[in-house]
């Protein structure tokens, strides 16, 4: 973290001694703030400074750890170097304190149905094991994960890598008809029950994308800072994008 928060003044050129912190300071301000979820306002008193220096610190280091995090190419090219043979595909809502904004007819825009409460909705790629390859920029939580997808090109995207390398993508349901390259259970017809093939296909899908809960978990439980987001709903991109450049770093894998 600091090594690349002094590449990060070097090409600003920042002269020596003009910071109120250097680079190690820094770096421990924005972990404490990413790891035990420390208020600003703490962070602040514990370093001398004020607190909009406080939140200036912490905004230059979630910049420079995002514009480290992997872009969508890099990462399916990782993926297919590492010879995987599928990637899965899963959404979560990342809580946020966000009052209620007007959406379109009307609607809360950023307030999530189905996990009943405010939040922005990111989309994780990640291995068969469930590590962490990519994730997106936030999109408001009343979105469904298809149109989420859709709207990070992701559908076009994971169904071209399915034709021409044969690797599909495991879903949730939620992804329903999302195109040939993706594979998700069946959905059981209203007042029919599925056959055995299908009872069985669904059994498996799950089994093995059950792991893909390991990606989301392995954000959200590694850092308190992506459980609840105090700051504007938009800043989650960059949230989410540094706390996959921090895992990277703590655990050397990139694919």
């Amino acid at each position: 973290m600091a090594r690349l928060l002094r590449e990060h003044r070097e090409r600003l050129g920042t002269r020596k001694n003009t910071r109120a912190l250097g680079v190690f300071r820094q770096g421990v301000l924005v972990l404490r703030w990413f790891v035990d979820g420390t208020r600003l306002a703490q962070l602040a008193r514990d370093n001398g400074i004020s607190v909009p220096t406080a939140y200036r610190y912490l905004h230059e280091g979630l910049t420079v750890l995002a514009d480290h995090a992997p872009d969508l190419s890099t990462a399916l090219e990782g993926a297919a170097a590492a010879g995987y043979t599928h990637l899965n595909l899963d959404g979560t809502v990342i809580r946020t304190d966000r009052v209620a904004a007007p959406g379109p007819y009307g609607a809360d825009l950023w307030w999530s149905g189905k996990h009943k409460h405010h939040g922005g909705n990111v989309q994780v790629i990640s291995a068969p094991d469930g590590w962490p390859l990519w994730v997106s920029p936030v999109r408001p939580g009343r979105e469904h994960d298809t149109t989420c997808a859709r709207t990070h090109g992701l559908i076009d995207t994971l169904n071209r890598l399915a034709a021409t390398l044969n690797v599909p993508t495991l879903t949730d349901l939620g992804y329903e008809n999302a195109g040939d390259g993706f594979r998700h259970p069946v959905k059981k017809p209203q007042g029919r029950e599925l056959d055995l093939e299908q009872q069985t296909f669904n059994k498996m899908i799950r089994g093995i994308h059950r792991v893909a809960e390991r990606a989301n978990a392995l954000l959200k439980v590694t850092f308190k800072a992506l459980r609840r987001v105090s700051l504007d709903p938009a800043s989650i991109t960059r949230i989410a994008r540094a706390a996959l450049v921090l895992l990277q770093l703590e655990h050397g894998r990139t694919a």
